[in-house]
């Protein structure tokens, strides 16, 4: 069924206030484990059901266990410092709505030991989703290049004398997660690879290129690594999703796909691939022409980052103009990124995240038959 689902949100989804707090007290210590934890499943099991009342054929957890889409790393394994809310939020962030930002890189932020694994990332998240819901459960993992800035040659060095042994032991983590998620029962999983799309931007080229990462080498680099970490987490259905940054209703690089279409999108073993195209930064259809015929893909249409409500009708049309570069029938409706990237989520209230779900159901069903 995930090969075939037509429509789909990214994964994240705005954390009640109750969580928030929850979350708050927990770290004061005011809280204590096991009642965090009964806080947390409350706020899941309203999730799933939330997402199966719009309709979903495809559901997370929210993501609301984390403290950012790709935080589960280190929540999980040992051995880095700087590791903040700030770690995950640094940079440049535009947005004519809510207003530029611009967040200092963590001074500290490195690997600064070996990486000792304390738990898995997300089988318990799927162990609990799987429970509480009879329909597809999705498990959405950080791509493993997305912690490579996490290596530093002046601090990490000791620990790992080159970028290469740090990433064989975040490729090794992720491997070994998706075996596991196989294991419990997963069919379907999604790696979130952000750091691509910022390859279309001068700046944050030049800040990979700055640690020798060149263009060329990077992208093949990159592929590479989520290609192993596909490859151990067979048969599960891969989606791969690649968007411009998403943080507070805020986004850090403009462009379309074309400088990294044909590696990226011809290259990487998923099956889906969640494309973000809700607005003129997006570019042009044009890359869709490069992708192979076995890949759908997942036309993220709807914005999450305002309450501006799209219509099915101008769903339907951008659909239809997308299937005259790639077969209707390889395509899919869904969200241009997650709600909440990280735990304090973007300027959308919860009755607008509802009817976006709803309308990408309505839409899919308009368009294909089916969601």
């Amino acid at each position: 069924m995930a090969r075939t689902a037509r429509a789909e949100h990214v994964g994240s989804l705005l954390r009640p206030a109750y969580l928030l707090e929850a979350m708050e007290a927990y770290a004061r210590g005011d809280l204590d484990a096991a009642a965090f934890k009964a806080v947390e499943d409350r706020a899941v099991r309203e999730v799933i059901a939330f997402q199966e009342e719009a309709g979903c054929p495809v559901v997370t957890d929210g993501e609301l266990r984390r403290e950012s889409f790709q935080a589960e790393l280190t929540a999980a394994a040992a051995g880095f410092a700087g590791v903040g809310m700030d770690a995950w939020l640094w940079g440049e962030w535009h947005s004519d709505d809510v207003g530029d930002v611009s967040v200092e890189r963590p001074a500290d932020l490195a690997v600064v030991e070996p990486l000792r694994r304390r738990r898995n990332l997300a089988a318990e998240e799927f162990t609990f989703l799987r429970a509480n819901t009879d329909r597809l459960g999705k498990v959405t993992l950080p791509s493993p290049t997305l912690f490579a800035n996490l290596w530093s040659p002046g601090r990490s060095t000791a620990a790992y004398p080159t970028l290469d042994d740090f990433m064989a032991d975040v490729v090794e983590i992720l491997c070994d997660e998706v075996r596991e998620l196989n294991r419990l029962g997963c069919t379907y999983i999604q790696l979130d690879a952000p750091h691509y799309p910022l390859l279309i931007d001068p700046t944050w080229r030049a800040f990979y290129e700055e640690r020798g990462w060149m263009f060329e080498r990077w992208l093949s680099y990159g592929i590479e690594l989520d290609n192993a970490v596909i490859d151990a987490g067979r048969p599960a259905t891969f989606g791969f999703h690649l968007c411009r940054g998403n943080q507070h209703s805020r986004w850090l690089v403009a462009g379309g796909y074309d400088p990294i279409a044909r590696p990226v999108l011809g290259g990487v073993h998923a099956d889906r691939l969640l494309l973000e195209y809700d607005d003129e930064r997006s570019g042009t259809f044009d890359p869709l022409r490069l992708v192979p015929d076995d890949k759908v893909v997942v036309l993220g249409l709807v914005t999450t980052k305002t309450p501006r409500m799209e219509t099915a009708d101008g769903l339907e049309a951008r659909l239809r103009e997308a299937s005259r570069l790639i077969d209707l029938e390889r395509l899919a409706v869904g969200t241009q990124c997650g709600f909440a990237t990280s735990l304090r989520g973007n300027a959308i209230g919860v009755p607008d995240e509802r009817r976006k779900l709803a309308l990408l159901v309505e839409t899919a069903r308009r368009v294909f038959g089916e969601p």
